[in-house]
């Protein structure tokens, strides 16, 4: 059995295509479910984020089944498998610490992703299909992470897609304290953004959500005005910016509502940047005049800078994983060798088991203590010798002078080690 992991990430697949295998919270569960049916698959773990989806399991062979089922995902199609990511492993462990570490993410070092880690294992273990190598990586991760944001300054004034955003917004296009800018969606992202846009003094705030509730929450908090998406259309000419990140499978946000919103403000122009997998903006909107449309695989100049500023702490970070993967794998394949004796071991016990209540039950029915002895002593030595017998006795019919030898050395003779009187 081995560690796997398989999936797309930023680095390998456009946002086209990771909006297809993308499993929103609704879709995790019977996920999971099918993931445990699949032939060898002893754990698993979905980790499924807007710029990424990979599956972690622990496995008997190399894991292809997994990836056959990940590209019958409705939409995600054979092509998939070109653009997979495989690693077993060591290299699983690696990966799975910088991920965890934020090394790995679009922007380097972003804190969210390991809240979106501890999720993903919270639910493969709600679902029952976590509790062993697998389950220890995990945690083992959390433990990593932490070091390398407490040892490093890879975590130093924290940046996300959302602050990327908002900074992109202050840089090319319109000044915040004299512009409208639309949320769309109340999930940790578009919470982050607002957070950003009040401190950069944005003029006013609209914060637009399914569920009216969540998005009243927000305003409060943030000094904006909730409503409910439903009226999307009636405000959106209202807006100068629009950063919209939802949960939602399919576009929110279309051609048509757009172009009409462009006409109200007499074409004055509209920065949109959509930071949700699935794309919340219809992909076609890019094609109108006086629209500058941006997904996250947009943000690539302000993000080579978050880069160049946290090179030398990644590097750091790095060496702390190269540690962590070496003493982990070192540990796993120490358990892996005593794999065995702990077999072993349980026979033994079992066997025990069984004989003594044999022994129980005859004594209670009026044996007598010294039969019930003579038979339990019996069961035993039979119980626990039958399997190495019937293994010796066609290594000796078969030629088998390597297992000869090792009974010799596991049933020494009894005159074994005695130098004489």
């Amino acid at each position: 059995m081995s560690l796997h992991v398989l999936g797309i990430n930023h680095q390998t697949a456009p946002v086209a295509l990771r909006e297809k295998v993308a499993f929103g919270p609704e879709a995790l569960a019977p996920a999971l479910a099918a993931l445990r049916e699949l032939p060898g698959v002893h754990e698993a773990v979905l980790l499924s984020t807007c710029n990424r989806t990979e599956l972690y399991a622990h496995v008997d062979g190399d894991g292809q089944a997994m990836a056959d089922w990940l590209a019958a995902h409705p939409e995600a199609g054979p092509d998939l498998h070109a653009y997979l990511y495989r690693h077993h492993d060591a290299d699983t462990v690696r990966h799975l610490f910088r991920v965890a570490s934020g090394l790995d993410s679009l922007v380097l070092g972003e804190p969210q992703i390991l809240g979106q880690v501890k999720q993903a294992w919270a639910a493969a273990r709600e679902a029952g299909i976590l509790g062993g190598p697998l389950d220890r990586l995990f945690q083992q991760a959390f433990a990593t992470a932490k070091r390398a944001r407490t040892d490093t300054r890879i975590g130093a004034n924290p940046v996300s897609v959302a602050s990327i955003a908002v900074r992109l917004a202050q840089d090319s296009f319109a000044r915040l304290d004299a512009s409208t800018v639309l949320l769309i969606g109340a999930g940790e992202t578009i919470e982050l953004a607002a957070r950003h846009l009040v401190e950069a003094r944005v003029q006013r705030l609209l914060i637009a959500n399914r569920t009216l509730a969540h998005a009243q929450d927000l305003a409060s908090r943030h000094g904006g005005i909730a409503l409910p998406l439903a009226e999307l259309d009636k405000h959106l000419a209202e807006a100068d910016i629009v950063i919209s990140a939802t949960a939602a499978r399919t576009p929110i946000l279309h051609r048509q509502e757009v172009e009409h919103a462009l006409r109200m403000r007499r074409h004055r122009p509209m920065l949109l940047l959509d930071l949700a997998v699935p794309r919340d903006i219809a992909q076609d909107v890019s094609g109108l005049r006086d629209v500058f449309l941006y997904t996250v695989d947009d943000l690539d100049r302000a993000i080579e800078d978050n880069r160049r500023s946290r090179r030398e702490a990644a590097q750091q970070a790095e060496a702390i994983i190269e540690l962590q993967t070496a003493r982990f794998v070192e540990h796993w394949q120490a358990s892996g060798r005593q794999q065995p004796l702990l077999q072993l071991r349980a026979h033994g016990e079992a066997a025990r088991a069984e004989a003594l209540a044999k022994a129980q039950q005859q004594l209670a029915a009026g044996m007598p203590a010294e039969q019930a002895l003579e038979l339990l002593a019996h069961t035993l030595t039979n119980r626990l010798l039958h399997a190495p017998t019937v293994a010796l006795r066609e290594a000796a019919r078969s030629g088998d002078a390597e297992l000869a030898r090792a009974a010799e050395r596991l049933f020494p003779g009894p005159d074994a080690g005695n130098d004489g009187p």
